[in-house]
């Protein structure tokens, strides 16, 4: 679905009166977060080269994203200024940026904020609120935005937002893949997006410590009476295979490959809370509804939550009596 015209309108009104732009993402950024936030804050400099354009995250750039021209620019959280204007990328709600504790001030309406984001579950905090639930990512949105109001779109842009694309639908597979994601690719690829340089870096090439940490994903699968296929890792299996915490990004999808599940989720401690990620390939399941349990959400089809706490391993077994093989041990006697 395009970008309402008054939304686009509204979002050019307002950067074009900041003196300086900030543009934010959520922490333990993945693909679309980091995609979106350069592609909107080179988007921004190239529209306004004399305005000041900073860009954040809470959390540093996973390695597997580092190749994308701009990464090595985004800082941690900033200090406002008079005259700024925020933009959120890619984040549901405030708490999801991980400043709203530090740095209450950007969400209590003192600062114009402009939030940019395609989960269903948005809680529209900004001053400006620009949601399209039925987008397969930020990315793919940011692509209608530039259009919409004629900004162009050059090539570190263009791989900037493919890369959001493509890790949102896992490479143009998963099931968001909709038209409007091929038209966005294609114009994308277009402006001079460096495909096969996105390949490379996201889907072909993976650290050892990433591949060990799949592995233990792998290796404890359990299947529910539910149909859900679960995994768990905790903080032994982050230290003992040496991975960072956003290696783990990835390992869901294999989880959910398992045939005939109504769901598939991933359970890891990180940092004294259990954080889970949720899948499902139904179309009569809905896992943000099931994350919304946690205070979690995100899109029907792939969700996540995040609660304080620590995994304890459970064992259960279950003893079956053959039927008649009780009698016949009977009469053996």
């Amino acid at each position: 679905m395009p970008v309402a015209p008054s939304d686009a309108q509204a979002l050019e009104e307002a950067l074009s009166k900041a003196k300086r732009v900030v543009c934010i993402c959520h922490r333990g950024p993945d693909g679309d977060a980091i995609g979106s936030l350069l592609g909107i804050g080179l988007l921004i400099e190239q529209k306004w080269p004399e305005k000041t354009v900073s860009m954040h995250c809470v959390d540093p750039v996973p390695d597997t994203f580092l190749f994308l021209p701009g990464a090595a620019r985004i800082q941690e959280a900033p200090e406002l200024q008079e005259g700024d204007c925020i933009v959120t990328v890619d984040c549901a709600e405030a708490k999801m940026t991980e400043m709203h504790v530090a740095h209450p001030l950007m969400f209590n309406g003192q600062y114009p904020l402009i939030n940019i984001d395609h989960h269903q579950g948005n809680t529209k905090f900004g001053t400006i609120n620009i949601v399209d639930s039925q987008a397969a990512s930020t990315c793919e949105m940011l692509v209608n935005i530039a259009d919409f109001l004629h900004w162009p779109i050059q090539g570190d842009i263009a791989t900037a937002l493919l890369t959001g694309v493509y890790t949102d639908t896992g490479g143009l597979l998963h099931s968001n893949t909709s038209s409007g994601v091929y038209r966005a690719v294609a114009r994308l690829l277009r402006a001079g997006a460096r495909q096969q340089l996105i390949v490379s870096a996201v889907f072909r090439t993976a650290k050892l410590s990433t591949l060990k940490l799949w592995g233990r994903v792998l290796e404890k699968i359990s299947v529910t009476e539910e149909g859900g296929a679960i995994s768990a890792v905790t903080e032994g299996d982050f230290r003992a295979t040496g991975a960072e915490y956003s290696e783990l990004a990835g390992a869901i999808d294999y989880v959910n490959a398992v045939p005939g599940m109504r769901f598939s989720m991933v359970l890891s401690e990180r940092d004294g809370k259990v954080k889970g990620s949720l899948r499902t390939l139904r179309d009569d399941v809905d896992v943000s509804a099931m994350a919304g349990k946690f205070s979690g959400g995100g899109h029907k089809k792939a969700a996540g939550f995040a609660v304080q706490g620590k995994l304890k391993p459970e064992m259960r077994w279950k003893v079956i009596e053959e039927a008649g093989k009780a009698e016949s041990e009977e009469r053996k006697a």
